[in-house]
């Protein structure tokens, strides 16, 4: 364990000494680097490619499972959309640093955004969230220390080595700003909720049991963390639903099934559940979607996409009205996002007055729950918290430390 908390610590230490080189970055630079990591993912994409072939295959070998080699594997499609959001994410304005708050007889209150310094991410198996957070503590002016899923390393290593560190040293920056951590094993996710002085904020992402003990370890060391654990998208099909729109939300729901905005939990209106439920089963059918139906010997939230070799399954609920829904949403899932589909107003408003989750829809996918399909922006991951602080999709511009400055106010 020593030598693992010290491989880590090398991590952040370095990270740390680079940090500066972001922090006082122009904007312009900025968004050059990020250009720069969108054009190197083009020029290193045979690299990139093959080592994440080379993973793939040694996931295959170990029985990964069908939905987590989904998260695992690249091809030219996903790098193409990966260049695509960093260039949109370089063509989005900074937020501004300094704002006044209020004037007083002789002085001026202003809040100055600062960056946190060296930011942790913990994230299972997906090579493409290697640069979905780097990108984001790239803009944000903020160094880090990434630990992913021992089955990316190889991947991740790549889009370190060959596409994300050059392109800031091509910019001007240091490369050492980001970091990998290449230790495979848990004991360095443990090790990097550990170093207060050298990682202070730690943005965690996997299963909700993994992401719970980390929290609660990095609580013990006085780290904050970012936590998106339990997932799930809630699709409701009231009474008033349009039958064409209620299965094609059902179907476009189910695009992918190892992610956690996923249709999870799909609640019917009791008053249409027979009619309904023949053709949501053969959509369900044709997908190869199994459906869990009452009584359930699990618990209704069970969330599928962490459930290795049935994340092809959804629970199926008939419900007395909008309200219901609502309080089924709340209660017996994570709250991450729940829909309602339906042609009545009254009842959508019923609806998404009582649902007091992280997102709530109307006529619309739970898969829009997304950084970059919701705001235009990657994401660090969904934060479901039910307390004060960024919620929803965190971007970069959740990733800052409020400071406030006190100047005397200068002659007119």
């Amino acid at each position: 364990m020593l030598a693992v908390t010290e491989s880590v610590r090398a991590c952040a230490a370095a990270a740390k000494a680079a940090a500066g080189s972001i922090a006082a970055a122009p904007a312009d630079t900025i968004d050059a680097a990020l250009r720069g990591i969108a054009d190197r993912l083009g020029a290193a994409r045979d690299l990139v490619l093959k080592a994440n072939d080379e993973d793939v295959r040694s996931a295959e070998s170990a029985g990964l499972p069908a939905a987590m080699l989904d998260r695992l594997r690249l091809g030219d499609d996903r790098l193409d959309a990966m260049a695509h959001q960093l260039r949109t994410l370089a063509d989005v304005p900074h937020p501004q640093w300094r704002r006044v708050v209020r004037e007083l007889p002789d002085l001026v209150v202003a809040e100055h955004r600062r960056p946190v310094g060296v930011i942790g991410a913990n994230f299972e198996a997906r090579p493409n969230v290697v640069v979905d957070v780097a990108s984001q503590l790239v803009k944000s002016r903020n160094a880090g220390v990434l630990r992913t899923g021992s089955a990316a390393i190889g991947s991740a290593g790549a889009l370190v080595d060959s596409v994300i560190g050059p392109a800031l040293a091509d910019a001007g920056l240091e490369p050492d700003a980001i970091q990998l951590v290449r230790v495979p094993g848990r004991e360095t996710a443990r090790a990097l909720v550990s170093l207060p002085e050298l990682v202070p904020l730690v943005i965690l992402r996997g299963s909700g049991a993994s992401t719970r003990e980390l929290t609660a370890q990095a609580a013990r060391h006085g780290v904050r963390t970012l936590a998106h654990a339990e997932g799930g998208g809630v699709l409701y099909l009231d009474r008033s639903a349009d039958r064409g729109r209620a299965l094609r939300l059902v179907e476009q729901s189910l695009d992918r099934l190892g992610v956690c905005n996923r249709l999870n939990l799909l609640l019917i209106d009791a008053d249409v559940w027979d009619e309904l439920l023949a053709d949501v089963l053969a959509v369900l059918d044709r997908l190869g979607i199994a459906a869990s139906r009452p009584p359930h010997p699990h618990p209704l939230g069970h969330e599928w996409a962490l459930d290795e070799g049935r994340e092809a399954t959804v629970t199926l609920q008939p419900v007395s009205g909008p309200s219901e829904a609502a309080r089924l949403a709340d209660e017996e899932t994570s709250g991450l996002a729940a829909s309602i589909v339906t042609e009545d107003e009254a009842a959508a408003t019923e609806f998404l007055a009582a649902y007091s989750g992280t997102g709530a829809f109307w006529n619309a996918s739970t898969r829009l729950l997304d950084g970059f399909k919701l705001l235009g922006v990657p994401e660090t991951g969904i934060n479901v918290d039910r307390v004060p602080g960024p919620r929803g999709p965190v971007t970069f511009t959740d990733l800052f430390l409020r400071q406030f400055v006190v100047t005397p106010k200068r002659p007119r």
